[in-house]
């Protein structure tokens, strides 16, 4: 590790990178591990179906992906986890190397791993396990995990599979395992869990032959092993066949070379990671940057054999929504359109469009329509490949539905809170997708349609109390609740009232006229991040990363700092920005405010350390912040590049005075998204004292 690191600072030399550089010598895949991060640790390449790592004992909240920084049990490693979420499932296909006879049960088989000599980085994972005298190695490619096995000399050495441990969360209803030759098991594994009907196939070849011994959800595959011998393993994954799987292997990883397989993941997470180039003297802003870009590239994850159409899964749309997809969108554009297309492909399939899909199925978890908004933001953009019209009729279809609320919400123009659950979050979210839908209608040229969502996107004002100056729930006769308390989370999802209350990144105008005007709402305003840090008895873990009542570690906070710009005082925008990018974030293993959520709080990180966030849904404005970094490039397409430059900036010079695009002074609060995909340069003059170089009336 200590080489690692020496060579990580020769690296930070370097100004920008550039084809070659090993920019995953940046990555610190711990970071996130700890506290509430839920980080997935293990070997994969960016976007792939398998994430091969440790599982342990625990499964607990803070063991959502299988690894806590606080735990080295280890009872298998596991070709699928999850990365940053707030439940648990999959650790499908278990394998546990072990020495001598073992129960086969969850706590039969684990080991203590060594974590002293853990080593984790992009695309390769290895541990000791100290039970066994065992060292175990592991690398992937997009459909297949490739495990290395350094054992001691035994007769009794074995690989035992493992199908029935998918934690707390997650239970095997049917599992088969089936020996095709001397050295091949192929079978699948149903389960019941966050993903309610999910079927996992597999094909395992072991690089020695090995006697098997089936014992219902286990199979041990004995061999003798000399001293310091080394055991290969592959098992390639299908969502859909045992035939997929095995054609899997053979295309992707026909071999044995382990290192070779270990250069590749990591050639491909530095092509990845080569996405953008950023020049900075703050190692440790280079070493949050990159791994935040590692994190967003963990997931969705494909979810297709070879030769089908790409499919992706893995789809926690109610946190990246915000601003991971919003980033894809404009960093990938080899997959932004598979990613929409699977979307509209989920609508064909279930009649609305995806709400949080996993493994193919509809956990229908969180609130509102956060698929719609996605799409909605595809349509608005022109991203190619996407056919805008069937995009639409999805999105006006998914909006139009009875379920989860709507239909109440049609009948009272409002979601009364003594009616159904969490009656303002979901309402407030439903809104935010009508206004995704109004501005992807009106793009389209559909006017009326444009004008319906429009109005209908302001049903939350139904909920401004007045007196209060809080989102409060109404009830069905137009009461308010009562009593009421606005650290409640009654009628909110993950919140309370102070922060539901600026969840109208749509109609700033709409919540300015609530307040009585600009200078009032910017007082509240300012009274949320000075606010006492006080939460209810009953508020959920998810609630962290305060300053004041603004949380971080939730997504309902992540735009607020940024209405400062659209309401005209950039510079309070940059000073809350550049408080949480300090604050919010570290190189620690708890090094993240909260969940990392499948991308969404590293991609808040990335923009807003470039130096800008788009708050509003389904729009092109991407609003100004406070870039850190004196110079990033930002690969947009083959051959276009979009340079943001800020030569000045430091913690002292953090306030935008002056903005210049493609040379030509510019006197927005924003950047387009066609002017960011087109390629070219915006310049940032940046100053030690606040400075408003736009007009706040032309937003």
């Amino acid at each position: 590790m200590k080489k690692l690191l020496s060579f990580a600072l020769v690296l930070a030399a370097c100004s920008c990178g550039g084809p070659g550089a090993d920019y995953a010598a940046y990555v610190n895949t711990r970071i996130g591990s700890g506290g509430h991060g839920h980080v997935f640790v293990g070997a994969s390449v960016p976007f792939g179906q398998v994430q091969l790592g440790p599982t342990s004992i625990p499964q607990t909240w803070d063991w959502c992906s299988g690894y806590h920084a606080s735990d080295s049990t280890v009872i298998g490693f596991s070709h699928t986890h999850l990365s940053g979420t707030g439940i648990g499932d999959l650790f499908d296909v278990t394998v546990m190397p072990v020495v001598g006879e073992v129960r086969y049960a969850r706590d039969g088989m684990w080991s203590y791993a060594d974590r002293s000599r853990e080593v984790t980085e992009p695309g390769y994972y290895s541990v000791p396990l100290l039970r066994y005298g065992i060292t175990a190695e592991m690398s992937a490619t997009e459909r297949v995990g490739i495990h290395r096995y350094t054992f001691p000399a035994s007769e009794e050495s074995a690989l035992v599979f493992d199908l029935e441990n998918g934690g707390a969360w997650d239970r095997a209803t049917q599992t088969h395992i089936e020996v095709v030759d001397e050295v091949t098991l192929q079978g699948w594994r149903y389960s019941q869990g966050w993903a309610n009907d999910q079927k996992q196939y597999f094909y395992a070849v072991v690089s020695k032959p090995v006697s098997v011994q089936p014992e219902g959800m286990y199979a041990r595959c004995s061999f003798s092993t000399r001293e310091g011998e080394q055991i290969l393993l592959k098992v390639a994954l299908s969502p859909g066949s045992i035939e997929g799987a095995r054609r899997a292997l053979q295309a992707e990883l026909p071999g044995w070379n382990f290192d070779r397989v270990r250069s590749a993941a990591r050639a491909k997470w530095n092509q990845a990671l080569d996405k953008i180039r950023i020049e900075t003297d703050d190692e440790s802003a280079r070493t949050i940057f990159y791994t935040a870009l590692y994190h967003t590239m963990i997931a969705p994850s494909l979810f297709s054999d070879i030769g089908e159409k790409p499919a992706y899964t893995t789809y926690s749309l109610w946190d990246t929504y915000r601003a991971a997809m919003p980033l894809y969108y404009i960093i990938h554009p080899e997959l932004r359109a598979d990613v929409v297309n699977t979307m509209l492909d989920i609508f064909d399939t279930q009649g609305k469009l995806p709400v949080w899909h996993l493994m193919g199925c509809e956990t229908n978890c969180m609130v509102g329509n956060p698929g719609v908004i996605s799409v909605a933001d595809a349509i608005v953009k022109r991203l190619p490949g996407v056919d805008p019209e069937r995009a639409y009729a999805a999105c006006k279809a998914s909006v139009m539905l009875d379920e989860r609320g709507q239909d109440l919400r049609k009948q009272y123009g409002y979601i009364p809170c003594d009616l159904y659950g969490g009656a303002c979050a979901n309402d407030m979210e439903y809104a935010i997708a009508d206004a995704a839908v109004a501005n992807a209608a009106a793009s389209l040229g559909h006017t009326e349609d444009a004008a319906f969502f429009a109005e209908r996107s302001h049903s939350w004002r139904h909920y401004f109390d007045e007196q209060t100056g809080f989102i409060r729930g109404r009830d069905a006769k137009g009461g308010w609740r009562t009593p009421f308390d606005p650290l409640s989370q009654g009628d909110y999802c993950e919140g309370n009232a102070w922060q539901y209350t600026w969840l109208v990144p749509h109609d700033l105008d709409g919540l300015t006229a609530c307040f009585g005007g600009r200078e009032k709402m910017l007082s509240r305003l300012d009274s949320l991040f000075a606010a006492p840090m006080d939460l209810a008895p009953d508020a959920v873990p998810d609630m962290t990363g305060l300053i004041g009542q603004y949380v971080h570690g939730n997504e309902p906070s992540h735009h607020i700092a940024y209405f400062y710009t659209m309401a005209g005082q950039p510079w309070k925008t940059a000073d809350r920005v550049r408080q949480i990018l300090s604050e919010q974030y570290g190189t620690g293993d708890d090094g993240l405010a909260g969940n990392e959520d499948v991308g969404q709080m590293s991609a808040w990180y990335i923009l807003s350390a470039l130096g800008f966030y788009q708050v509003e849904p389904a729009s092109t404005r991407v609003f100004f912040g406070s870039p850190i970094f004196k110079k990033a490039e930002i690969r947009v397409g083959e051959d276009r590049v979009f340079t943001v430059e800020a030569p000045l900036t430091s913690p002292e010079n953090r306030y935008i005075q002056r903005v210049w695009l493609d040379g030509k002074a510019y006197n927005k609060a924003y950047v387009d998204f066609a002017d960011i995909v087109r390629g070219g340069t915006l310049r940032f003059e940046m100053g030690p004292e606040p400075a408003l170089w736009y007009d706040p009336e032309q937003i």
